[in-house]
C-alpha cells in the first residue's frame, strides 16, 4: 500500500525516522503517508527512500553530508533531498555505506556524496560531498550498492560489474590491494 514501516533500534541519530530516539519492537509507521516505493537502503544509520513522485527522503546521522542536504545535520524524521523529481523508486537504486549515499536517476547517471576518504564517491577525487554529485557521465548503470565502510559497486545495463574505493582487503576484486577513486 505504499507505507514504510521501521523497528530496532532508535540510535541518537533518529535512524527510524520517527522524529525520537525511542526504541521499537514492532514496526511502525514512517512518514504517516502511503507513497513510498520499494527503493530504500538502511544502514549504518543513514536510511534513504524514495517516494512515488520521484523526490528522495533520508533521515539518520548528517555527518560528512550523508543526508545529501548540503550540511553535516543528523535528522530524525525524513527529509526531501533536494527538489529534483527524477530519482529512480526502483529497488536496487539506491546504496550506501554509514557514510556515504549512492542512488541512480531515471535517466540512468549514477549520483553520490556523503565521505570520500578512499575515493568511494566515484569522482576521482578524495573530497566529501554533504549534496548529490553525478559521478561522470555515463547513463547506463542499472543498480548500485555500498560495500565495506569505504567501498562501492556498481552494474552497468551491460551487465559488467564497476568497482571503487578502498581495497585493503581485496575487496574491489582486482587481483591488487590498490584504492581506486573512480
Amino acid at each position: 500500500d505504499g507505507s514504510l514501516w521501521g523497528q530496532g533500534r532508535s540510535s541518537s541519530y533518529g535512524n527510524l525516522g520517527l522524529n525520537t530516539g525511542i526504541n521499537r519492537s514492532s514496526p511502525t509507521q514512517i512518514g504517516g503517508t502511503g507513497d513510498w516505493t520499494g527503493a530504500t537502503f538502511a544502514g549504518g544509520g543513514v536510511v534513504m527512500s524514495v517516494k512515488s513522485n520521484g523526490t528522495a527522503w533520508a533521515w539518520g546521522t548528517g555527518g560528512y553530508g550523508s543526508l545529501g542536504q548540503n550540511d553535516k545535520t543528523q535528522r530524525s524524521s525524513p527529509t526531501q533531498i533536494g527538489t529534483d523529481t527524477t530519482w529512480s523508486s526502483t529497488n536496487g537504486k539506491i546504496g550506501g555505506t554509514m557514510i556515504s549515499m549512492f542512488a541512480i536517476k531515471t535517466n540512468g547517471t549514477l549520483w553520490s556524496w556523503g565521505t570520500n576518504e578512499y575515493g568511494e564517491l566515484g569522482h576521482n577525487n578524495y573530497t566529501d560531498y554533504s549534496s548529490p554529485r553525478q559521478v561522470g557521465t555515463n547513463t547506463t548503470w542499472a543498480s548500485v550498492t555500498g560495500g565495506a565502510l569505504f567501498s562501492t559497486g556498481a552494474v552497468k545495463t551491460d551487465g559488467t560489474l564497476w568497482t571503487w574505493g578502498r581495497n585493503n582487503y581485496n575487496q574491489l576484486g582486482q587481483n591488487n590491494g590498490t584504492e581506486y577513486s573512480s
